[in-house]
């Protein structure tokens, strides 16, 4: 059975840090992408960053514009767990933040939600006060 746990959320004050974590099980972690996504009260769900599958040079990464220089993605293939780093966080920040599994590499589509990803985690809270 397939399972994405998404966990580490949190209320943390503007400036603060978390590290989202997703525990992957019942699939070949290398053989997967795993993204990143958040959807914010009143919004549509939005894809934050991925991490692909090996293409044979390791993982490659992916952000939204919105974020880059403060959230760094990263996995640890002995713990199949993709970690979500994010620093400087923001009031916008605050969302439930999903992870979700794609098999195979993604490029540009990383962020097409349920076109690309198959199986999605329950979602972790960020709520970030001013």
């Amino acid at each position: 059975e397939v399972q994405l746990q998404a966990f580490g959320g949190g209320l943390v004050q503007a400036g603060g840090s978390l590290r989202l974590s997703c525990a992957a099980s019942g699939f070949t972690f290398d053989d997967y992408s795993i993204g990143w996504f958040r959807q914010a009260p009143g919004k549509e769900r939005e894809g934050v960053s991925c991490i692909s599958a090996s293409a044979g040079s390791g993982r490659t990464t992916h952000y939204a514009d919105s974020v880059k220089g403060r959230f760094t993605i990263s996995s640890d293939n002995a713990k199949n767990t993709v970690y979500l780093q994010i620093n400087g966080l923001k009031p916008d920040d605050t969302a439930v933040h999903y992870c979700a599994a794609a098999w195979g590499f993604l490029g540009s589509s990383w962020a097409n939600g349920d076109d690309e990803y198959h199986y999605w985690g329950q979602g972790t809270v960020v709520t970030v006060s001013s």
